[in-house]
């Protein structure tokens, strides 16, 4: 693959994912100033952080990638799916990081 076949890739990557994001948000977010509020309401629910709730929805997406790439291809979602699953999820982890240093430098 060139290396503007793969810049091309990563367009299409991403902009999937927003996609994805967007439809995320608005069937489990419930709510526009709290991106997270699925995350922290499942968290509360079993008594783990948000960021804990993000990383075993992570885990489902990352057993599905190594299923993959050990050769079982007749999964429910393609690898594709899941793949892009998995970049929506850290980048949503790597918002919940920014969001809490951001608070963090905040005076009380």
């Amino acid at each position: 693959m060139t290396q503007e076949q793969m810049a091309a890739v990563m367009e299409l990557v991403f902009n999937e994912c927003n996609g994805l994001r967007n439809a995320g948000q608005q069937e489990y977010s419930h709510r526009q100033e709290n991106a997270f509020a699925n995350f922290e309401r499942v968290g509360e629910r079993l008594d783990i952080n948000r960021k804990q709730v993000l990383v075993v929805y992570l885990e489902k997406h990352l057993d599905g990638i190594h299923s993959f790439l050990k050769g079982h291809r007749s999964q429910r979602e393609d690898v594709r799916g899941r793949i892009n699953d998995s970049i929506v999820y850290l980048t949503l982890l790597r918002g919940m990081i920014d969001e809490e240093a951001t608070q963090e430098k905040e005076p009380t």
